[in-house]
């Protein structure tokens, strides 16, 4: 049973824990930023992730499952992500569940297994 943390946490780290995160997650894996435009305001996010890179692909944990962010970057097409301290333009974002993990590169099949799902992206 794949394990998803409750969205009054997601809510809390939205205002709490996020902004402090957001000071050091760029720079230290494997966390990182995931910069995208609201869907209906238009308006610019930053959210922190974990994620994980396997050749040309940046796979995302969806820890909380499908999110506001998850999806504003699915109907985007593309988002910003900084990682490393270098920010990388991730393509063609979709969804894996833990049904199809096998979708995903090794060593990061784990993520959709553990969390239900994650979102893998192009990188580049």
């Amino acid at each position: 049973m794949p394990i998803r943390l409750p969205r009054w946490l997601a809510r809390s780290n939205r205002h709490v824990a996020n902004p402090v995160m957001g000071l050091w997650a760029p720079y230290l894996p494997p966390w990182a930023v995931v910069t995208h435009r609201g869907r209906r305001t238009g308006r610019t996010y930053r959210t922190v992730v974990l994620a994980y890179r396997r050749g040309d692909t940046l796979v995302i944990a969806l820890t909380y499952g499908e999110t506001d962010w998850s999806r504003n970057v699915a109907a985007a097409g593309h988002a910003e992500v900084t990682r490393r301290g270098r920010t990388q333009t991730i393509t063609r974002p979709r969804v894996v569940t833990s049904s199809r993990r096998g979708d995903l590169p090794p060593g990061t099949r784990w993520t959709a297994r553990v969390f239900g799902s994650a979102l893998a992206a192009d990188i580049g």
